[in-house]
């Protein structure tokens, strides 16, 4: 025969006695869910605006781009014509308008020794700058011909502050 002991009983309170007792309630306080949306909302508003001043970049090298050809366009005058006297819009390229395609209105400025060669940011039919409306630029890019030496600039126009981290003048 073998031998069994009886295993006692836990000494856990009985049924009754536990109804009694409230259990650990789940969830969240009402503070703490209003705590946890002001900061996803603080992040969301940092992001948003990181991501727009990363589209506004984004804007600007593609202006950039645009401008180098418009110097490519300029160097042919120059061979052709021995100096940047009497360049014009067409001679390259642009037309001083925002069109519904662009984001910016290019234009050139001759000044004898160099040519200024100018996007700036328009303002009207939806493409205002994501950043501010209020900060309106121009990027141009000097260019003197006789040396090739060629400096980017970009201004604010409302307070000549210097925007992109390029000089202003």
């Amino acid at each position: 025969m073998e031998n069994k002991t009886p295993i006692p009983s836990s000494k856990s309170p009985s049924k009754s006695f536990r109804k009694n007792i409230p259990e650990k309630e789940h969830g969240f306080t009402l503070v703490e869910l209003i705590i946890v949306i002001i900061i996803v909302g603080v992040l969301a508003a940092l992001g948003m605006t990181q991501y727009t001043l990363i589209v506004e970049k984004a804007r600007t090298a593609e202006a950039k781009v645009r401008i180098g050809a418009m110097r490519d366009l300029a160097y042919q005058y120059y061979i052709e014509h021995g100096s940047l006297t009497g360049i014009q819009y067409a001679d390259v390229g642009v037309d001083n308008t925002c069109t519904s395609t662009d984001y910016y209105s290019y234009w050139s400025y001759d000044a004898g020794s160099w040519l200024s060669l100018v996007a700036t940011r328009c303002t009207s039919g939806g493409k205002s700058p994501d950043v501010d409306v209020s900060r309106q630029y121009y990027i141009a890019m000097k260019w003197y011909p006789s040396t090739g030496l060629v400096r980017w600039v970009c201004v604010y126009i409302l307070g000549g502050r210097s925007c992109f981290g390029l000089p202003t003048s």
